[in-house]
């Protein structure tokens, strides 16, 4: 499976980030299949500049956004412009984890 997904770059505390297209089994900073944008946390407000035309191709395609990056398109806006529940998020909270 293909994810969208973030890559750790820069410096030691620093930490700036690219929006990646890679295989879902490739490590974090690991190969990886196009970069489509980047992400730096750390200005105030964050800066997010990802390449629309790129990341709407990605996910008609079948990719699946990490969480993170799911809320990254959805600020820019990228995820009102494809059908809605074309793409899920990655991940559920089971609910019935730790009872007894």
């Amino acid at each position: 499976m293909v994810r969208i997904r973030l890559r750790r770059v820069g410096a030691k505390n620093k930490p700036i980030y690219r929006v990646v297209i890679a295989e879902a089994q490739a490590p974090r900073d690991g190969a990886f299949i196009e970069v489509i944008g980047h992400y730096n946390p750390l200005t105030n407000p964050g800066t997010i500049s990802i390449d629309e035309e790129k990341a709407i191709k990605w996910l008609k395609y079948g990719a699946q956004p990490s969480d993170t990056v799911l809320t990254l398109l959805t600020k820019l806006g990228i995820m009102e412009k494809l059908k809605p529940g074309t793409v899920k998020k990655s991940r559920t909270k089971s609910t019935t984890r730790g009872a007894k």
